[in-house]
């Protein structure tokens, strides 16, 4: 069972600077995709970048030159560095982790499957 735990969002101006962390446990074999989403409000939650156990990763265009997702895997830490912060950048960040041993689904096309984990989550919000 993998339980993801996520910190280090808070409340900057536009042009700040965040970064938030996931820490992991359990199931190390279960999170060899992993991911940050977010949701704001009243729209529908949405992949904003993954990595891979490789190393390989991916980006919403949204977010391309201005986030960057990286791991410890000695500490069993997701990052993502958020530059540049924009109004619409305000949401709920969610850490995810995806099991995609054997399957047909795609970390770097953001298709997670249906064996995910997920935080609960920590807001960020840009303002003005």
């Amino acid at each position: 069972q993998v339980q993801l735990a996520e910190s280090g969002g808070g409340s900057v101006q536009t042009g700040g600077s965040l970064r938030l962390s996931c820490a992991a446990s359990g199931g190390s074999d279960e999170r060899n995709c992993m991911a940050w989403f977010r949701q704001a409000p009243g729209k529908p939650r949405e992949a904003v970048a993954t990595i891979e156990a490789g190393g390989s990763t991916q980006y919403a265009d949204s977010v391309k030159g201005r986030f960057s997702i990286s791991q410890d895997n000695a500490k069993s830490t997701l990052y993502m560095q958020m530059n540049s912060l924009k109004p619409e950048d305000t949401a709920m960040y969610y850490c995810a982790a995806a099991d995609l041993f054997r399957s047909q689904n795609s970390c770097g096309r953001f298709d997670l499957g249906s064996r995910v984990s997920w935080g609960q989550g920590t807001q960020v919000t840009v303002s003005t």
